[in-house]
Protein backbone atom coordinates (compact mmCIF):
# COMPACT_ATOMS: atom_id res chain seq x y z
CA UNK A 1 0.00 0.00 0.00
CA UNK A 2 1.41 3.16 -0.94
CA UNK A 3 2.11 5.82 1.72
CA UNK A 4 -0.27 8.42 0.76
CA UNK A 5 -3.32 6.74 0.89
CA UNK A 6 -5.51 8.26 -2.23
CA UNK A 7 -9.29 8.62 -0.40
CA UNK A 8 -12.91 9.33 -1.40
CA UNK A 9 -16.55 10.23 -0.12
CA UNK A 10 -19.13 8.90 -1.74
CA UNK A 11 -22.68 10.75 -0.72
CA UNK A 12 -22.50 14.51 -0.59
CA UNK A 13 -25.09 14.90 2.40
CA UNK A 14 -24.64 16.03 5.84
CA UNK A 15 -22.91 12.82 6.99
CA UNK A 16 -20.94 12.76 3.67
CA UNK A 17 -19.62 16.53 5.39
CA UNK A 18 -18.66 14.81 8.03
CA UNK A 19 -16.18 12.57 6.89
CA UNK A 20 -14.95 14.86 4.24
CA UNK A 21 -13.94 16.79 6.59
CA UNK A 22 -12.28 13.83 9.10
CA UNK A 23 -9.92 12.80 5.53
CA UNK A 24 -9.01 16.54 5.34
CA UNK A 25 -7.89 16.27 8.77
CA UNK A 26 -6.03 12.83 8.26
CA UNK A 27 -2.01 12.57 8.03
CA UNK A 28 -0.44 11.23 4.73
CA UNK A 29 -3.92 11.25 2.99
CA UNK A 30 -4.74 12.58 -0.48
CA UNK A 31 -8.34 13.53 -0.42
CA UNK A 32 -9.78 13.15 -4.30
CA UNK A 33 -13.23 13.64 -3.93
CA UNK A 34 -16.46 13.03 -3.25
CA UNK A 35 -19.02 11.00 -5.12
CA UNK A 36 -22.82 11.76 -5.63
CA UNK A 37 -25.54 10.21 -7.62
CA UNK A 38 -26.14 14.33 -8.09
CA UNK A 39 -23.11 15.90 -9.86
CA UNK A 40 -24.50 19.46 -8.53
CA UNK A 41 -24.77 18.06 -4.77
CA UNK A 42 -21.07 16.35 -5.18
CA UNK A 43 -19.60 19.82 -6.21
CA UNK A 44 -21.02 22.01 -3.72
CA UNK A 45 -19.75 19.41 -1.22
CA UNK A 46 -16.50 19.29 -3.01
CA UNK A 47 -15.52 22.93 -3.50
CA UNK A 48 -14.94 24.29 -0.34
CA UNK A 49 -12.40 20.82 0.04
CA UNK A 50 -10.81 22.04 -3.36
CA UNK A 51 -11.65 18.26 -4.24
CA UNK A 52 -12.95 16.86 -7.84
CA UNK A 53 -16.38 15.99 -7.89
CA UNK A 54 -18.13 13.10 -9.57
CA UNK A 55 -21.52 12.35 -10.78
CA UNK A 56 -24.16 10.11 -11.86
CA UNK A 57 -22.28 7.50 -14.11
CA UNK A 58 -18.65 8.78 -12.96
CA UNK A 59 -18.64 5.88 -9.91
CA UNK A 60 -16.65 3.93 -12.28
CA UNK A 61 -13.74 7.08 -12.77
CA UNK A 62 -13.85 7.82 -9.11
CA UNK A 63 -13.20 4.22 -7.32
CA UNK A 64 -10.19 4.16 -10.26
CA UNK A 65 -9.06 7.38 -8.74
CA UNK A 66 -8.89 6.15 -4.71
CA UNK A 67 -7.93 3.26 -2.24
CA UNK A 68 -10.29 3.73 0.01
CA UNK A 69 -13.86 5.31 0.35
CA UNK A 70 -16.25 6.13 2.98
CA UNK A 71 -20.15 5.47 1.98
CA UNK A 72 -22.07 8.14 3.09
CA UNK A 73 -24.93 8.46 0.68
CA UNK A 74 -28.37 7.03 1.92
CA UNK A 75 -29.06 3.73 3.23
CA UNK A 76 -30.45 1.58 0.63
CA UNK A 77 -27.69 2.26 -1.55
CA UNK A 78 -25.06 1.35 0.78
CA UNK A 79 -24.40 -2.38 -0.68
CA UNK A 80 -24.65 -1.10 -4.27
CA UNK A 81 -21.69 1.34 -4.08
CA UNK A 82 -19.70 -1.01 -1.29
CA UNK A 83 -19.82 -3.67 -3.74
CA UNK A 84 -18.52 -1.63 -7.11
CA UNK A 85 -15.64 -0.14 -4.59
CA UNK A 86 -14.74 -3.72 -2.87
CA UNK A 87 -14.86 -5.03 -6.76
CA UNK A 88 -12.36 -2.37 -7.65
CA UNK A 89 -10.16 -3.21 -4.99
CA UNK A 90 -10.95 -0.27 -2.68
CA UNK A 91 -11.18 -0.75 1.41
CA UNK A 92 -14.76 0.30 2.45
CA UNK A 93 -16.19 2.28 5.40
CA UNK A 94 -19.92 2.38 5.61
CA UNK A 95 -21.37 4.41 7.51
CA UNK A 96 -24.70 2.34 9.40
CA UNK A 97 -26.30 0.65 8.65
CA UNK A 98 -24.46 -1.98 7.14
CA UNK A 99 -26.55 -2.58 4.29
CA UNK A 100 -30.28 -2.89 3.97
CA UNK A 101 -30.88 -6.39 3.80
CA UNK A 102 -28.79 -9.53 4.98
CA UNK A 103 -28.33 -10.67 1.32
CA UNK A 104 -26.60 -7.47 0.58
CA UNK A 105 -24.48 -7.32 3.77
CA UNK A 106 -23.19 -10.90 3.65
CA UNK A 107 -22.26 -10.46 0.02
CA UNK A 108 -19.97 -7.40 0.77
CA UNK A 109 -18.34 -9.47 4.14
CA UNK A 110 -17.61 -12.00 1.96
CA UNK A 111 -16.41 -9.75 -1.05
CA UNK A 112 -14.02 -8.14 1.46
CA UNK A 113 -12.33 -11.00 2.84
CA UNK A 114 -12.01 -12.88 -0.46
CA UNK A 115 -10.39 -9.80 -1.69
CA UNK A 116 -8.20 -9.48 1.35
CA UNK A 117 -10.13 -5.81 1.84
CA UNK A 118 -10.90 -3.54 5.13
CA UNK A 119 -14.86 -3.33 5.49
CA UNK A 120 -15.49 -1.02 8.37
CA UNK A 121 -18.89 0.15 9.48
CA UNK A 122 -19.68 3.73 11.63
CA UNK A 123 -20.77 2.15 14.95
CA UNK A 124 -19.19 5.00 16.19
CA UNK A 125 -20.51 4.89 19.66
CA UNK A 126 -18.15 1.79 20.35
CA UNK A 127 -15.25 4.75 21.23
CA UNK A 128 -17.30 6.21 24.40
CA UNK A 129 -17.86 2.89 25.56
CA UNK A 130 -14.32 1.90 25.10
CA UNK A 131 -12.84 5.20 26.31
CA UNK A 132 -15.56 4.78 29.94
CA UNK A 133 -13.83 0.95 30.39
CA UNK A 134 -16.97 -1.22 29.69
CA UNK A 135 -15.21 -3.55 27.69
CA UNK A 136 -13.25 -4.11 30.42
CA UNK A 137 -15.84 -4.96 33.09
CA UNK A 138 -15.04 -8.66 33.99
CA UNK A 139 -18.27 -9.32 33.80
CA UNK A 140 -21.25 -10.16 31.50
CA UNK A 141 -24.55 -8.55 32.16
CA UNK A 142 -27.47 -9.79 33.11
CA UNK A 143 -29.74 -7.18 31.76
CA UNK A 144 -29.56 -4.28 29.58
CA UNK A 145 -32.31 -1.18 29.06
CA UNK A 146 -31.73 1.08 26.19
CA UNK A 147 -33.40 4.05 25.17
CA UNK A 148 -32.86 6.13 21.94
CA UNK A 149 -34.95 8.56 20.97
CA UNK A 150 -35.33 11.36 18.60
CA UNK A 151 -37.71 14.15 17.18
CA UNK A 152 -39.71 14.11 13.95
CA UNK A 153 -37.37 14.92 11.29
CA UNK A 154 -36.94 14.39 7.79
CA UNK A 155 -34.06 12.55 7.49
CA UNK A 156 -33.40 8.29 7.00
CA UNK A 157 -37.11 8.04 5.91
CA UNK A 158 -35.70 5.60 3.59
CA UNK A 159 -35.54 2.91 7.03
CA UNK A 160 -36.84 2.08 10.07
CA UNK A 161 -36.49 3.50 13.41
CA UNK A 162 -34.70 -0.12 13.84
CA UNK A 163 -32.10 0.71 11.37
CA UNK A 164 -32.00 4.33 11.80
CA UNK A 165 -31.48 4.48 15.55
CA UNK A 166 -32.15 1.13 17.86
CA UNK A 167 -28.92 -0.36 15.66
CA UNK A 168 -26.85 1.76 17.64
CA UNK A 169 -27.82 -0.20 21.08
CA UNK A 170 -28.16 -3.24 19.20
CA UNK A 171 -24.38 -3.38 18.27
CA UNK A 172 -23.39 -1.89 21.73
CA UNK A 173 -25.17 -4.54 23.75
CA UNK A 174 -23.65 -7.32 21.30
CA UNK A 175 -20.40 -6.45 22.47
CA UNK A 176 -21.35 -6.58 25.85
CA UNK A 177 -22.86 -9.53 25.55
CA UNK A 178 -20.30 -11.16 23.38
CA UNK A 179 -22.72 -13.87 21.61
CA UNK A 180 -25.67 -13.40 19.43
CA UNK A 181 -29.54 -12.91 20.11
CA UNK A 182 -32.05 -15.57 20.67
CA UNK A 183 -35.78 -14.90 20.84
CA UNK A 184 -37.51 -11.63 20.45
CA UNK A 185 -40.38 -10.02 20.69
CA UNK A 186 -41.28 -6.64 19.32
CA UNK A 187 -43.71 -4.18 19.06
CA UNK A 188 -43.78 -0.96 16.78
CA UNK A 189 -45.89 2.62 16.34
CA UNK A 190 -46.15 4.73 13.04
CA UNK A 191 -46.31 8.52 12.21
CA UNK A 192 -49.42 9.32 10.64
CA UNK A 193 -49.52 12.48 9.61
CA UNK A 194 -50.38 13.78 5.94
CA UNK A 195 -47.84 13.61 3.92
CA UNK A 196 -45.45 12.07 5.65
CA UNK A 197 -43.98 9.06 4.07
CA UNK A 198 -40.94 6.74 5.65
CA UNK A 199 -40.32 3.14 5.44
CA UNK A 200 -40.96 1.07 8.50
CA UNK A 201 -42.04 1.82 11.73
CA UNK A 202 -41.09 4.85 13.41
CA UNK A 203 -41.10 3.74 17.49
CA UNK A 204 -40.36 0.25 18.22
CA UNK A 205 -39.59 -1.22 21.48
CA UNK A 206 -37.83 -5.12 21.28
CA UNK A 207 -37.37 -7.66 24.29
CA UNK A 208 -34.66 -9.78 23.34
CA UNK A 209 -33.06 -12.77 24.80
CA UNK A 210 -29.11 -13.38 24.38
CA UNK A 211 -27.44 -16.73 23.76
CA UNK A 212 -26.30 -16.37 27.13
CA UNK A 213 -28.71 -15.26 28.90
CA UNK A 214 -28.93 -11.55 28.63
CA UNK A 215 -32.03 -9.71 28.89
CA UNK A 216 -32.46 -6.84 26.80
CA UNK A 217 -35.13 -4.26 26.43
CA UNK A 218 -34.36 -1.53 23.21
CA UNK A 219 -37.07 1.32 22.60
CA UNK A 220 -36.37 3.82 20.25
CA UNK A 221 -38.66 6.41 18.64
CA UNK A 222 -38.13 9.14 16.01
CA UNK A 223 -41.27 11.39 16.85
CA UNK A 224 -40.32 11.94 20.83
CA UNK A 225 -40.84 15.29 22.34
CA UNK A 226 -37.32 15.43 23.12
CA UNK A 227 -34.17 13.44 22.33
CA UNK A 228 -32.61 10.94 24.59
CA UNK A 229 -30.15 8.20 24.48
CA UNK A 230 -29.72 6.37 27.67
CA UNK A 231 -28.45 2.77 28.50
CA UNK A 232 -28.91 1.14 31.96
CA UNK A 233 -26.40 -2.17 32.34
CA UNK A 234 -27.26 -4.48 35.16
CA UNK A 235 -24.72 -6.75 36.11
CA UNK A 236 -24.16 -9.71 38.83
CA UNK A 237 -22.47 -7.08 41.33
CA UNK A 238 -24.35 -3.73 40.82
CA UNK A 239 -25.63 -1.04 37.92
CA UNK A 240 -24.23 0.80 35.49
CA UNK A 241 -25.97 4.07 34.07
CA UNK A 242 -24.99 5.43 31.04
CA UNK A 243 -26.13 8.90 29.46
CA UNK A 244 -24.81 9.07 26.15
CA UNK A 245 -26.51 12.60 25.48
CA UNK A 246 -24.93 13.89 28.38
CA UNK A 247 -22.02 11.87 28.57
CA UNK A 248 -21.83 10.81 31.98
CA UNK A 249 -22.66 7.63 34.25
CA UNK A 250 -23.27 6.52 37.54
CA UNK A 251 -21.46 3.78 38.65
CA UNK A 252 -22.38 1.60 41.44
CA UNK A 253 -20.21 -1.93 41.12
CA UNK A 254 -17.57 -2.70 42.04
CA UNK A 255 -15.35 -2.34 38.68
CA UNK A 256 -13.71 1.38 37.48
CA UNK A 257 -14.62 3.01 34.67
CA UNK A 258 -13.38 6.34 33.76
CA UNK A 259 -15.31 9.58 35.10
CA UNK A 260 -13.14 11.48 32.25
CA UNK A 261 -14.24 9.40 29.84
CA UNK A 262 -15.85 12.47 28.29
CA UNK A 263 -12.39 14.16 27.71
CA UNK A 264 -10.71 11.23 26.53
CA UNK A 265 -9.04 11.99 22.50
CA UNK A 266 -11.32 9.07 21.52
CA UNK A 267 -14.82 10.17 22.93
CA UNK A 268 -14.24 13.54 21.90
CA UNK A 269 -14.28 12.68 18.52
CA UNK A 270 -15.70 9.37 18.13
CA UNK A 271 -16.20 9.72 14.48
CA UNK A 272 -12.81 10.53 13.74
CA UNK A 273 -11.26 7.29 16.20
CA UNK A 274 -13.41 5.47 13.44
CA UNK A 275 -12.08 6.89 10.55
CA UNK A 276 -8.68 7.32 11.20
CA UNK A 277 -8.19 3.60 12.31
CA UNK A 278 -10.05 2.42 9.26
CA UNK A 279 -7.14 4.19 7.75
CA UNK A 280 -4.53 2.38 10.11
CA UNK A 281 -6.28 -0.90 8.86
CA UNK A 282 -5.82 0.12 5.33
CA UNK A 283 -2.16 0.99 5.72
CA UNK A 284 -1.88 -2.23 8.09
CA UNK A 285 -0.67 -0.79 11.19
CA UNK A 286 -3.66 -2.10 12.76
CA UNK A 287 -5.71 -5.43 13.20
CA UNK A 288 -9.06 -4.33 12.78
CA UNK A 289 -11.33 -1.19 12.33
CA UNK A 290 -13.49 -0.01 15.57
CA UNK A 291 -16.33 -2.05 14.31
CA UNK A 292 -15.72 -4.64 11.44
CA UNK A 293 -17.90 -5.64 8.40
CA UNK A 294 -18.33 -9.39 10.51
CA UNK A 295 -19.55 -7.04 13.50
CA UNK A 296 -22.13 -4.63 11.76
CA UNK A 297 -23.34 -7.50 10.23
CA UNK A 298 -24.64 -9.45 13.62
CA UNK A 299 -26.13 -5.81 14.12
CA UNK A 300 -27.87 -5.79 11.03
CA UNK A 301 -29.45 -9.38 11.63
CA UNK A 302 -30.87 -8.61 14.72
CA UNK A 303 -31.83 -5.04 13.50
CA UNK A 304 -33.44 -6.88 10.39
CA UNK A 305 -35.32 -9.65 13.01
CA UNK A 306 -37.09 -7.20 14.73
CA UNK A 307 -38.34 -5.30 11.70
CA UNK A 308 -39.73 -8.84 10.79
CA UNK A 309 -41.45 -9.19 14.24
CA UNK A 310 -43.22 -5.91 13.62
CA UNK A 311 -43.85 -5.85 9.84
CA UNK A 312 -47.57 -5.38 8.88
CA UNK A 313 -49.17 -9.07 7.77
Amino acid sequence: MASILRVGVAGAGVFGGYHANKYKQAEDVEFVGIYDIDKARAEAAAAPHGVKAFGGDELGAFLASIDAVTIATPAFAHAGVALKALDAGVHVYTEKPLAISEDDGQAMVERARAANLVLACGHQERAVFEAMGLYDVPEIPVRLEAVRNGTASTRNLDVSVVLDLMIHDLDLALTLAGVGAGGLTATASYRSEDGYRAVGADEVTADVDFENGMKAVFKASRMAAERERTMRIVYPSGEVFVDLLNRKFENNTPFVLNPDFAEAAIAKDPLGTSVFRFLDCVRGTRAAPLCTGDAALKALELALAIDEDVAPT
